[in-house]
């Protein structure tokens, strides 16, 4: 039995070559091989490709060119590739779309009715945080967001929760993709606010924005699990206006729920 997507493909396309099906388009199943290789490793090089794959050199050379113009694939500077924006945008997509988010909304409507919060689910985006899945409190906040809005990852509690179970290597891509200037002073306080982010999360279980995007807007934030994809996918706040709560009661209050939530939600 198939353990892996790339065992899968590879058995695929041996049946279509044993069976002469013309409508199988070999050029595309072997495509999706070479994207398939990445699904246990970050970066492959071209020579690791070739042994994941089994497909020839040339061949892969050619559909790196392919995947490289069309952005699916990136060429890292250690001359290795990634996946690229492009196939993470069309995850990103098709996740935020699964039955999860919609199956999670009557616990988000619970949840913000319940406490008077509003409760959101978002996931990265070239490092911003889009929205996904929102239901807002009774209570007026300062910044009224919607599925579909964006908010910068490294001051709110939802994009620093994100960032803070991430591996390096893509905590490296959202930093290299922060819209700050390399180099700038804006860009090192930012990474260095994320790693504070980190660290906090490591040692309290959850992230906090206190006033950091919006300056009437208090929020903590969890990530989210997903047993799928057996990785961090997306995060969950909870929001209030800042003159409702101090921090250290709403901190006391919220997050034991929210985490509580948290693992409502990644169980669906």
């Amino acid at each position: 039995m198939s353990n892996s997507i790339s065992d899968s493909i590879k058995d695929r396309l041996h049946t279509a070559k044993e069976q002469n099906d013309k409508a199988f388009i070999t050029s595309l199943g072997r495509g999706l091989l070479l994207l398939s290789a990445f699904e246990e490793d970050q970066e492959l090089t071209h020579q690791q490709l070739c042994e994941r794959t089994a497909l020839p050199k040339a061949t892969i050379s050619r559909l790196l060119h392919t995947l490289l113009t069309l952005k699916f694939i990136t060429r890292s500077h250690k001359d290795s590739y990634k996946l690229g924006k492009n196939l993470l945008k069309i995850s990103a997509s098709a996740w935020q779309n699964q039955d999860m988010v919609e199956e999670a909304m009557p616990l988000l409507r619970e949840f913000a009715q319940a406490h008077q919060v509003s409760v959101n689910i978002a996931t990265e985006d070239e490092a911003e945080m889009r929205y996904v899945a929102c239901y807002r409190s009774p209570a007026r906040l300062a910044v009224n967001l919607t599925v579909g809005s964006t908010v910068p990852l490294d001051k709110t509690a939802i994009g620093r929760a994100f960032y803070a179970v991430q591996s390096p290597n893509i905590q490296q891509q959202i930093t290299d993709s922060l819209s700050y200037a390399q180099n700038s002073a804006l860009h090192t306080q930012a990474v260095a606010n994320l790693d504070l982010a980190t660290m906090f999360y490591k040692q309290q279980g959850y992230t906090l924005s206190d006033g950091e995007y919006s300056p009437d807007i208090l929020a903590v934030a969890v990530p989210l699990y997903d047993s799928i994809s057996k990785a961090y996918t997306h995060s969950l706040n909870a929001s209030v206006p800042k003159a409702s709560w101090d921090v250290d009661s709403y901190v006391e209050f919220i997050v034991p729920k929210l985490q509580a939530l948290a693992a409502r939600i990644e169980a669906l």
